[in-house]
């Protein structure tokens, strides 16, 4: 009987140390978000670059969609992205995660800058802002390239 007890006892403590184990492994395979951010970042701006600008608008942030009208956004991103011609490289040069942004509620977000080669315009720079939505996915809610 008091075998049965101490049997009983050790497999809730190896039960209890397994469940442990297993929440910490579900935190510590969380994504970063500037990992998460940069793979949605990186999904948008591939929409942009297909000249797929109604498509972008409706992937991106609820915030942004609410700033600008899916006609403006196809206007503005004419007038910018095709004078640039077609894109020929980019590459990441930083990602700095935010709670608070200039012009902006409180949120999420993540900066993220892009060294971009475009075929008529040798050194641009991409600043794309995603933000973790209320459903905890992540979509742009700027963008700019200078």
């Amino acid at each position: 009987m008091m075998q049965d007890k101490a049997m009983k006892w050790a497999l809730w403590a190896v039960a209890a140390i397994g469940a442990a184990l297993l929440a910490a492994a579900a935190l510590s395979a969380e994504e970063p978000p500037e990992k998460a951010a940069e793979k949605a970042a990186s999904g948008w701006l591939a929409l942009v670059d297909a000249g797929r600008y109604g498509e972008s608008w409706n992937q991106a942030a609820s915030l942004f969609q609410r700033q600008v009208t899916a006609e403006q956004w196809k206007t503005a991103l004419t007038n910018v992205r095709q004078p640039l011609g077609a894109l020929v490289s980019r590459k990441l040069a930083s990602a700095r995660h935010a709670n608070s942004l200039p012009g902006a509620p409180d949120g999420d977000y993540v900066v993220i800058v892009f060294e971009t080669v475009f075929e008529n315009k040798k050194a641009a720079v991409e600043t794309v802002t995603p933000m973790k939505e209320k459903d905890g996915s992540w979509r742009v809610s700027g963008y700019f390239v200078r």
